[in-house]
């Protein structure tokens, strides 16, 4: 990543906008996070219908669901600092509402080929709103506190995505059309949270120098060592997500051996209310403690999940949901927060924006892996090859959160 040399190492403090800062302007960044990551997990319950209906292959599935973070990246590399220029409500607006469109191409979609399109559409929706969302939460905190904006921001996105599985689950079991209705219920919420949007501040938060234009993210100088951690800590996580949302609905109905989509997404949910939990478990936690804690959680619940395929456990198949989605939270609360902590305000968006990136290149990479695993050699294969893999990943993270000082400077990397 490029970076810039005239940035300090020196902690980033919180806006003291007063007037930007409301309760309500905080709820609102908070549910564009939660309608962000519904959308994105919204077809992992409907893949099984598709599989039934088009005879769609796994690598097929796990193809749909990597064009999402494929298609965030891109983004993300091209506009991932567009709201330090244009502000963070005007790009949230654009944001949402190519999430809206997406969401409804799915909804109206009559063959495998519009799921590509809505999957796209959804990547780019997400992309634009992930990072000025966190940015926001950060600069709306009433209480200024960036360790609380981090804390949300893992709460909304967990939020998300249990919504994604539990509703997402009830709706294709019991609502009539289940591959549609699922999205047509989202395209109401999303359309609702960009009303809401509509009314934040019009200012221009943390604006960056110059006019904007296509160019490299920045990672400044100073926080190498900060961005390399919270990068890592992040990119597991969402590694681990990858596995469960691309295939996690699958593994769980072969354990539980029912075709019942709301009993499997509730299973599938426990990951995420597990993340909710901790957020306010771990809140006195320091953004270093919370990644060494969750990388190894995270590595240990990606063994149990090998365990509990190769014993058909349903019990253990849980036991590994609690254990990953405590380190999942951890990892990116720690990553949220210390990126919080130390990137530059005027550069905020932007830094956040590069950890997505990475994070995001490597959840799409790994569910084509998997995917393609799956389809050639089987399931199990599949899980015990990639599961040790991410498990890696994890550790690798503690090890570096381990090397990071307690002082408030970042040692030059």
């Amino acid at each position: 990543m490029p970076t810039s040399p005239s940035e300090t190492a020196v902690e980033a403090p919180p806006l003291n906008a007063a007037p930007l800062r409301g309760r309500r302007s905080f709820l609102t960044a908070a549910a564009v996070i939660v309608v962000a990551l519904w959308a994105s997990g919204a077809p992992a319950m409907v893949y099984p219908v598709y599989t039934a209906e088009w005879l769609l292959q796994p690598i097929v599935i796990t193809t749909i669901f990597a064009l999402y973070p494929v298609s965030l990246v891109i983004v993300l590399v091209v506009f991932g600092g567009i709201s330090d220029y244009i502000g963070r409500r005007a790009t949230l607006l654009i944001g949402l509402a190519i999430i809206l469109a997406g969401v409804l191409v799915f909804a109206l979609a009559p063959g495998v080929e519009w799921l590509f399109i809505g999957r796209v559409l959804q990547g780019i929706g997400v992309g634009l709103a992930i990072s000025p969302a966190g940015a926001a939460l950060v600069e709306f905190n009433p209480n200024g506190k960036t360790s609380t904006a981090s804390s949300v921001n893992t709460a909304a996105a967990a939020t998300g995505l249990a919504l994604a599985t539990v509703v997402g689950g009830a709706l294709v079991q019991y609502a009539p059309l289940p591959s549609h209705l699922t999205f047509w219920v989202l395209a109401v919420v999303v359309a609702v949270v960009f009303v809401a949007v509509w009314f934040l501040p019009r200012g221009v938060v943390a604006q960056a120098a110059g006019p904007w234009r296509p160019r490299p993210l920045l990672v400044p100088r100073g926080i190498r060592l900060v961005f390399a951690i919270g990068t890592l800590s992040i990119t597991a996580g969402f590694a681990m997500g990858a596995l469960f949302l691309s295939l996690g609905s699958q593994i769980a109905k072969d354990l539980i051996k029912t075709d019942n989509a709301l009993l499997a997404g509730a299973v599938m949910s426990v990951s995420a209310l597990v993340m909710i939990a901790i957020v306010f478990i771990a809140r006195s936690f320091s953004a270093r403690t919370s990644i060494i804690v969750g990388g190894v959680t995270t590595a240990v619940g990606m063994l149990l999940l090998v365990a509990a395929a190769m014993s058909a456990s349903i019990v253990v198949f849980l036991l590994s949901s609690l254990v990953a989605g405590a380190g999942y939270g951890l990892l990116f609360l720690g990553g949220l927060t210390i990126v919080n902590q130390y990137a530059p305000v005027h550069h905020r968006a932007g830094t956040l924006s590069a950890v997505y990136l990475i994070a995001y290149l490597a959840q799409g990479l790994t569910a084509v892996a998997v995917g393609s695993s799956a389809t050639t050699i089987g399931l199990q294969p599949a899980l015990d090859l990639w599961s040790p893999l991410i498990a890696v990943v994890c550790v690798l993270a503690t090890v570096l959160a381990l090397t990071f000082s307690r002082s408030r400077r970042v040692a030059l990397a």
